[in-house]
């Protein structure tokens, strides 16, 4: 299901940290579409997006860590995840009975190492009833084509809602 200006506001988008950092802090071109996303999600034009708990720690860690040039103090992110994320999207995680079947599904993906953060964030995007999930890091996300869940990059969510 393509996501249109008119359906836009009924799909559920899921929104990985990757997205949500680069929608925060401006990292030049890689934030573009980012941004116009997050101004979007501002003005209630993608219904209600989603993201995980985990995501809103990943921003907090990465925003807080990043060279001094693009770095925010904790404050200043504490103050964005509030004004921002939980202001406008729905903040989810994995419910208890999933936990289990995360690790059966890792293992049949083939997902080691960090991978499994990913995998976990996907499967929080599935149990919220996700159907689209915007991510910069597409590949890590390709176990979830499986699961019947579109990934898309950032651009390509922008380009579908502009038709």
């Amino acid at each position: 299901m393509a996501v249109t200006s008119e359906s836009a506001g009924a799909a559920r988008v899921f929104f990985d940290s990757s997205v949500l950092l680069a929608g925060l802090i401006d990292f030049g071109e890689s934030s573009v579409a980012p941004i116009a996303l997050l101004d979007r999600v501002a003005r209630r034009e993608l219904g209600a997006p989603l993201t995980a708990w985990h995501c809103c720690l990943e921003l907090f860690s990465v925003a807080t860590r990043l060279p001094e040039e693009y770095r925010l103090t904790a404050p200043d992110t504490r103050r964005l995840l509030e004004e921002v994320i939980f202001a406008h999207f729905s903040v989810h995680d994995l419910p208890p009975e999933r936990r289990a079947a995360l690790f059966d599904e890792a293992v049949t993906d083939g997902v080691s190492g960090g991978r499994i953060y990913d995998a976990e964030i996907g499967a929080v995007a599935v149990a919220a009833g996700a159907q689209t999930l915007v991510t910069g890091n597409r590949r890590h996300f390709v176990p979830l084509l499986r699961r019947g869940l579109r990934v898309l990059t950032a651009q390509e969510l922008l380009a579908e809602i502009a038709r």
